[in-house]
């Protein structure tokens, strides 16, 4: 096996999630990877991208997806084979702190002599718990740590004090932990690598297509994303990566943007390599409607035809969709999350926009050239009652009844879950907010992962509606969502008699886990649990959604091989800057 000096590794939600009875329920319903919550966070590409340029040896392996490819898939074999000096673990998203220590525990077995860093959001935020267990050597705090990461490289490989590297928290030869500061964070993600074409080098390098596959079933549908900024100008109380989260967890002052003809240079990059759709994550009207104009200009330029998505933090006019409109010829999807319908639960989320302003944002959106429209609600938000939950399903009759029965506006709603993100308002002021907890540490996160059942994983309950509430309510909103598609002609009566059994069928599995986890005895309750756990695995995906309606028409990797050539081709002929 090649030796690297870096090799980035994913873990699944829960280790070994295939040899435990675990029914996920609806928590990844709106995403595109499953349950396991397999797909990577973005910096493993920008990271392994400035490595490389800094002549670095880099790899990513997906484990988590390597998992779900292949039940015999053998873990501790895949790890004991691999062959580095550093093993990068990411913790960006909670729900991974079960898999992401799992699989430390392993890589200290098979590479005593390796480091072993952790980074992401939720290390940042949980970075003095995590220093403390004796698998984890260093962590790098903060959200652009590109550079840092590129210092810590060099003054392990070639020497120096660590103490100069910034963001870093690390543990000395004698197991003395040192804390250099969050000092480091870019003012403008201008100088970051989005380059796609390193990551595919790198599959190609080392033969090993599924183990860097994004998430599971990507190279079927692959999707790119984009990233416009990191950090936030907006303030919701629930979310993560709000200004507020930006500033406690990451020390990040103010957001930081990627000029708009950089941005429109990394859509270009990925269409010499993909004809696939590509996600710009974060609205391009943030920064002001100079940044939106001046970046649908260049895109206009560069005659970019993948298909584009678009977010909406707010709402928009007419204008602004024909401007998207008249700049990608291949075409734009929207996505917009309001989170409910009930305009009090939004306001007092921080979004101030109102229920008409969504409306003429979706019949705008449909009369110049948006070919799909993705809205998204939420059960278990702040000041947001059963009957506040359920008013939003049924209110999006409304919505479908004010435009063409072929327009493609897709609306789901599902549970705010599992967790409540670190460092948000939320998280930080539960009793302001109405909230109470069932986790605080990281331990107490990483303990409710270990149970059976996805309401029992809710780290939270609120004043408004309980934990068994907001479970129930759920399944109750998918069934209204559903009614109201159907009454509005855009499914079938046997789409929605299906999926109408679906969604009772996961209640029904759900309330025998409550059962179940009544009986005393702990072999016999594990038995019972053992007895439904193949009936949980066929409703691990759309349990409340379709969720194929998330997809978008895109060739496989496979049928992209003749550009994915060309791309590489270009990329070596290319002069460096």
């Amino acid at each position: 096996m090649a030796h690297s000096d870096i090799i980035f590794l994913h873990a699944p939600s829960v280790y070994d999630f295939r040899k435990k009875p675990i029914f996920y329920g609806p928590v990844s319903d709106v995403i595109p990877s499953s349950p396991v919550f397999e797909m990577y966070p973005i910096g493993f590409m920008t990271i392994s991208s400035h490595l490389e340029a800094a002549g670095f040896r880099t790899r990513i392996v997906n484990i988590a997806v390597q998992m779900l490819q292949s039940e015999k898939f053998d873990v501790e074999r895949r790890i004991r084979t691999l062959d580095a000096d550093v093993f990068a673990i990411d913790l960006h998203w909670m729900p991974h702190v079960h898999g992401a220590l799992e699989l430390a525990k392993i890589v200290r077995k098979y590479h005593p002599n390796s480091k072993i860093e952790f980074g992401g959001f939720t290390s940042s935020y949980f970075y003095d718990e995590l220093i403390r267990r004796p698998e984890i050597d260093l962590i790098m705090r903060g959200d652009t740590t590109e550079v840092p990461t590129v210092k810590m490289m060099e003054v392990l490989q070639k020497g120096g004090d660590l103490s100069d590297v910034p963001n870093l928290i690390w543990k000395d030869t004698e197991g003395k932990i040192h804390d250099n500061g969050l000092t480091y964070s870019a003012d403008s993600l201008d100088d970051i690598m989005f380059d796609y074409g390193v990551m595919i080098k790198n599959v190609i390098k080392h033969m090993d297509i599924k183990g860097a596959l994004p998430w599971y079933g990507w190279d079927k549908l692959p999707l790119k994303s984009v990233f416009t900024v990191r950090g936030c100008s907006l303030n919701c109380a629930e979310c993560g990566g709000s200004h507020h989260a930006n500033g406690k967890v990451v020390c990040r002052k103010k957001p930081a943007y990627r000029s708009p003809e950089k941005l429109a240079e990394d859509i270009d990059s990925i269409q010499n390599y993909l004809d696939t759709p590509v996600f710009i994550v974060g609205d391009i009207r943030q920064h002001s409607m100079d940044y939106a104009e001046r970046f649908l200009k260049a895109v206009k330029e560069r005659e970019i035809d993948n298909h584009v998505v678009i977010e909406l933090f707010n709402g928009a006019n007419a204008e602004y969709f024909k401007k998207l409109d008249g700049a990608f010829e291949g075409g734009y999807t929207i996505e917009f999350s309001p989170d409910s319908h009930d305009e009090e639960v939004r306001f007092a989320l921080g979004k101030g926009y109102t229920n008409d302003a969504i409306e003429k944002s979706v019949t705008a959106a449909f009369d110049n050239g948006c070919s799909r429209f993705d809205l998204f609600y939420m059960t278990g938000l702040p000041h947001q009652t059963r009957e506040s939950a359920l008013d939003s399903a049924k209110a999006s009759k409304h919505l479908w009844d004010t435009i063409n029965e072929k327009d493609g506006l897709y609306i789901y709603n599902a549970p705010f879950a599992p967790f409540v993100d670190p460092g948000s308002r939320v998280f930080e002021e539960p009793e302001k907010w109405g909230y109470r907890f069932f986790a605080r540490t990281l331990e107490d996160h990483r303990k409710l992962l270990d149970n059976p059942s996805w309401k029992l994983v809710l780290s939270y309950e609120t004043k408004w509606m309980t934990r068994d509430v907001i479970a129930e309510t759920s399944y109750d909103a998918a069934l209204e969502l559903s009614k109201a598609e159907l009454e509005c002609g855009r499914i079938s009566k046997e789409d929605c008699d299906n999926r109408c059994e679906r969604t009772e069928v996961a209640r029904s599995l759900m309330h025998k886990i409550d059962d179940i986890m009544i009986i005393s005895d702990l072999r016999e309750r594990e038995a019972r649990l053992w007895e439904i756990k193949e009936e949980g695995e066929r409703l691990m995906d759309s349990t409340v959604c379709n969720k194929n309606d998330l997809g978008w028409e895109a060739g496989s990797i496979w049928r992209n091989s003749p550009r994915i050539a060309t791309g590489l081709l270009k990329s070596m002929m290319r002069k460096p800057n």
